[in-house]
């Protein structure tokens, strides 16, 4: 709470210091940006917030619709920091989460840090196309986990995505990329990093996480960055197509979802297993189509976690298949529409139904991504389970 109060402080005092000064930003770049006289760094700040209704109601197969529960919530307020220092090689960002979404998830091992914490990275253009990223921040993985959620089609990420992505991690990683011909692009990444998510400050268990990704951009770079945003908020005159895939393993593992999930204890303290993941990705655009698709494996050297003398704990790896494949038509109003199948295929083991999940979504974004209403209704069904369950979002998003 001390943490918060002075963090609330220092920007109250920001915000009045400058409160009778005219700014040159428009809408959307940012709250405050400056520039050192002598170009010596820069800071850029900006805030975002996340208005979301949930309605949810289950469908008995005998009864019809049940009496359902519904609520309101922030589901996202953030702070952005970003900018360079000493030469605009060498730029940082930080942002930081403030609803109970964001700081939840604490255990002993994020005891000692503030969960507030999302992004805290150094990347440094060290060499030509060669870029070191340095802290905590997303790692490579699947492409709906690595945009951002303000840039999202739907109002919030598929089932894939909260099942199988890899989120964020502290270490180090290398980006590349390179042109073959005129248009053809090709873009890689590796990552060493912790293996534990974020935030965490004791001392690392079991190994390291290693992931590597590559990507092929046939028809050369899509506008503003797009093969990375949600939505065709930037109409692509000609077809751009990004095919990616990734490759992660994290050696002896001490959690039930790689980086992610709970820990796995057992009678002598934490259980190892090396578990590896990987995403096939890809995203279209053209004019106002946006076609989006991701398959995820999840496979561990042992699913299960067991005391030494080889009983089962009752912990087990979320091992198994998931697939999402969305897409969407921009028109010229700004008014979308779009339509996401979504299947969790668990291995036996997991001891979890089958998921499908059919999401239909209807968008109007008034400035791009900066502000946006975003409504959509799921029916979601799970093998051999008679019943289903029905649910309806209204987000409002608004980025400054």
């Amino acid at each position: 709470m001390k943490k918060i109060n002075l963090l609330l402080t220092i920007l109250f005092l920001v915000s009045y210091s400058y409160s009778q000064d005219t700014t040159n930003n428009t809408f959307g770049k940012g709250l405050y940006n400056v520039v050192a006289k002598d170009n010596s760094y820069s800071m850029k700040f900006a805030i975002r917030v996340q208005s979301l209704f949930v309605g949810d109601w289950n469908i008995h197969e005998d009864d019809g619709i049940s009496s359902g529960r519904s609520q309101f919530l922030i589901r996202r307020a953030r702070l952005k920091f970003g900018g360079f220092a000493y030469n605009p090689k060498l730029v940082y960002k930080v942002e930081l989460g403030l609803t109970n979404r964001d700081l939840s998830g604490t255990s002993p091992h994020t005891s000692g840090a503030p969960r507030m914490i999302l992004d805290a990275v150094i990347k440094w253009n060290f060499y030509k196309n060669l870029f070191l990223w340095v802290g905590q921040t997303k790692l490579p993985g699947n492409r709906e986990r690595v945009i951002s959620s303000a840039n999202l089609q739907f109002v919030d990420r598929s089932k894939l995505n909260s099942k199988f992505n890899i989120d964020r991690d502290m270490g180090a990683q290398l980006h590349h990329h390179f042109k073959l011909g005129e248009n053809f692009v090709i873009q890689e990444m590796f990552c060493v990093s912790q293996g534990e998510g974020r935030n965490v400050t004791e001392n690392n268990l079991g190994g390291y996480q290693y992931t590597g990704r590559i990507e092929v951009l046939p028809f050369g770079k899509f506008a503003s960055k797009g093969d990375y945003v949600g939505s065709a908020i930037k109409r692509e005159e000609k077809p751009k197509l990004a095919l990616g895939g990734t490759y992660d393993m994290n050696d002896r593992a001490v959690k039930t979802r790689s980086n992610q999930g709970s820990y796995m204890t057992n009678d002598v303290g934490y259980f190892e297993t090396d578990i590896i993941t990987v995403f096939g990705d890809m995203m279209f655009k053209y004019k106002g189509i946006s076609v989006m698709g991701e398959y995820a494996v999840r496979t561990a050297e042992k699913d299960g976690a067991l005391n030494v003398d080889g009983t089962k704990t009752g912990d087990v790896v979320g091992v198994g298949t998931g697939m999402n494949f969305q897409a969407g038509y921009m028109f010229n109003n700004k008014w979308e529409v779009a339509g996401r199948y979504t299947l969790t295929d668990w291995d036996d083991v997991v001891g979890k139904e089958d998921q499908t999940q059919y999401t239909l979504g209807v968008s109007k974004f008034f400035a791009g991504h900066n502000l946006k209403a975003q409504s959509d209704v799921t029916y979601s069904t799970e093998e051999n389970n008679p019943n289903s369950d029905l649910m309806f979002r209204l987000q409002l998003d608004i980025h400054l």
